[in-house]
């Protein structure tokens, strides 16, 4: 038993140190890491006017920043600052504000420069941006040639006919025409004899009719005579 204590009082010790590490590790702020990047303009941009950098630029030993430019072929002597000098660090903002009208139009390199607190730096370049402030110029739009106006070509006046007819001699006769009345077509005799027809059989039917009321009268007749004998002759 008298073992076991000096174990579990250097395992208590060493849980409260890990515990205040631990507990500092946090506390403390986060070492920046070395970022020199310019993520616009890109590679072959075509920009014009007031343009602004960005990216970032950081580094735990940061002392300042600068955003250059050269007109390509870039030579090293040749890169010129653009705005000033910045001492704050700058992660995913603007990095400078580009005046491209300042510069004569063509292609450019920018160049970022992250200078450490011992003198060197790291840096991020940007190649072929091209600059074009100046308009086109215009091309003048060529106006359209009158259509010329084709005048019609007069046509000859037309012909008058006169037909002269010969004059008749003096007491003649002028001939009057004869109206001659058309013949009934064998259409017309037709519809003609249909009606005839039709009139004869209607009378036809009538007499029939007349003749069958006579035969049934008498008919009657000769049966009541009949039936008037048989009784008498039973009686």
């Amino acid at each position: 038993m008298k073992r076991t204590w000096p174990l579990i009082l250097t395992a208590l010790i060493l849980t409260g140190l890990s515990a205040m590490v631990w507990r500092g590790a946090l506390a403390a702020p986060p070492v920046q890491g070395d970022l020199s990047l310019i993520t616009s303009p890109q590679n072959n941009a075509i920009v014009r006017g007031q343009v602004s950098i960005l990216g970032s630029a950081t580094h735990p030993q940061f002392q300042f920043y600068k955003v250059e430019v050269a007109h390509e072929p870039p030579i090293d002597e040749n890169f010129a600052i653009i705005g000033a000098i910045h001492e704050e660090q700058v992660v995913d903002g603007q990095l400078e504000l580009w005046d491209t009208t300042q510069v004569p139009d063509g292609s450019y390199t920018l160049r970022l420069r992250v200078v450490r607190l011992d003198g060197n730096y790291s840096e991020y370049s940007v190649v072929q941006v091209v600059v074009a402030n100046a308009q086109p110029t215009e091309t003048p739009t060529p106006s359209a040639s009158p259509t010329p106006t084709i005048s019609p070509t007069p046509l000859p006046p037309t012909p008058t006919i006169i037909i002269d007819q010969p004059a008749l001699p003096t007491g003649a006769v002028t001939p009057v025409p004869t109206r001659i009345t058309p013949l009934p077509t064998p259409a017309e005799e037709r519809i003609s004899l249909n009606l005839d027809t039709t009139s004869l059989q209607t009378a036809c039917l009538y007499g029939a009719g007349i003749s069958l009321g006579v035969f049934l009268v008498f008919g009657l007749l000769a049966a009541l005579r009949n039936l008037i004998y048989a009784i008498l002759g039973r009686g």
